[in-house]
């Protein structure tokens, strides 16, 4: 088919219709752009498919800088055939978008660009590649298993060393994980090892579980951690949760700032980390899942501080949160539509949105991350 592209999408996708009247949703597209499609999947209602051919191009789109992404290809990048800036202005309205869609709010967001990788590029710290029946490591294709044999991947760091990891030969049906520390260290592993490497933020060290949580932006810890003190305004009484807590950079940032700091984290690698981590500071650090600590937990919370996984943190547990009357709520979130559920159902509970940064954390991926702060809206 050939269609009109429409708009930018949730997802790294943009939308145009079919002549049937169904929507499609099109990879390797941008707004504005008439293209020639090829259909990878097709429903009822929607269609799914490939730019593979540009009729009318946008201003804004650019060469691939990566000869590995493209139809067919890696599936890792959604955004490589888009200039830097114009992916920021995309990533703005998508989270715009979902904002008024999933919670009613007509907010006016702009995404930041951190200092460090302003081409888009070497600034990936954390990496897992698949390996092949040959034994070779590659990415794999976007919604697929298929793996596409790269020789090396441009938004990982040099200190990544990603074609010497390309040339080794691995097990075949393996799993590598690559972990490059800002302080220098380099971690390749098979499946899970009990070991870690030490990351450096907010002026000192963490132990972070080899391939375990921690922000995969280089610059990403430090903005992150100063966004989160600086909405959350933390004072010295105050009785603080963070949620999801992994090895503790949070609520060790809001200890410096408060007495009483919990922090709460299910993955068990990480709660021992993290426990090191905050030895010298005032965090009792929980192993529990969050929903259910809250649901049995007295722990006082003036200010809490979550970081959910990509799906959100779900009614459950925004309404446990809720029900502590907490006078702040900072809202980390690397989707905009599970956020933007999540504030929906903060609002049912009396909380409104009263400030929000978007970050480009992600550059060359639909990827973003807000970073929400919440209070109470006055009673009547």
């Amino acid at each position: 088919m050939i269609l009109d592209i429409e708009r930018a999408a949730h997802g790294g996708v943009c939308v145009a219709h079919a002549p049937d009247g169904r929507v499609v949703f099109v990879r390797h597209a941008l707004p504005g752009e008439q293209v020639r499609v090829e259909v990878t999947e097709e429903r009822s209602s929607y269609i799914r498919a490939d730019a593979v051919e540009v009729i009318a191009a946008s201003p804004d789109r650019v060469v691939p800088p990566c000869p590995w992404a493209g139809p067919g290809k890696c599936g890792g990048c959604d955004w490589q055939h888009v200039s830097v800036d114009a992916q920021r202005r995309l990533k703005a309205f998508v989270v715009a978008e979902q904002l008024e869609r999933l919670a009613k709010l007509n907010w006016d967001v702009t995404v930041e660009p951190l200092p460090a990788a302003p081409d888009g590029l070497h600034w990936r710290t954390r990496m897992r590649f698949a390996v092949n029946a040959a034994g070779r490591a590659g990415l794999r294709h976007w919604r697929s298993h298929v793996i596409e044999p790269i020789d090396d991947c441009l938004i990982a760091v040099p200190a990544a060393r990603v074609p010497d990891l390309i040339a080794r030969e691995w097990p075949a049906g393996a799993e590598v994980t690559l972990d490059v520390s800002s302080t220098g260290e380099r971690a390749l592993a098979i499946g899970i090892r009990d070991e870690t490497i030490t990351e450096h933020a907010v002026g000192r060290d963490w132990l972070v579980p080899v391939g375990g949580f921690w922000q995969v932006h280089v610059g990403a810890a430090d903005v992150l951690a100063d966004a989160v003190l600086d909405f959350a305004a933390p004072r010295a009484g105050d009785g603080c949760l963070d949620l999801y807590s992994g090895v503790g950079l949070l609520a060790g940032a809001l200890a410096t700032r408060t007495v009483a700091v919990t922090a709460v984290e299910s993955d068990a690698r990480a709660v021992a980390a993290a426990r090191r981590n905050l030895a010298d500071r005032d965090v009792t650090v929980v192993r529990d899942r969050v929903d259910r600590f809250l649901h049995r937990s007295e722990a006082p919370a003036d200010v809490v501080v979550l970081d959910p996984p990509r799906k959100g943190a779900g009614r459950e547990v925004v309404e446990g949160i809720a029900a502590r009357d907490p006078r702040v709520v900072v809202y980390v979130a690397c989707d905009p539509a599970a956020l933007a559920r999540d504030l929906a159902t903060f609002a049912d509970r009396g909380y409104r949105l009263t400030h929000l940064r978007a970050f480009d954390l992600f550059p060359m991926t639909a990827h973003v991350e807000c970073v929400a702060r919440l209070t109470r809206a006055p009673r009547e």
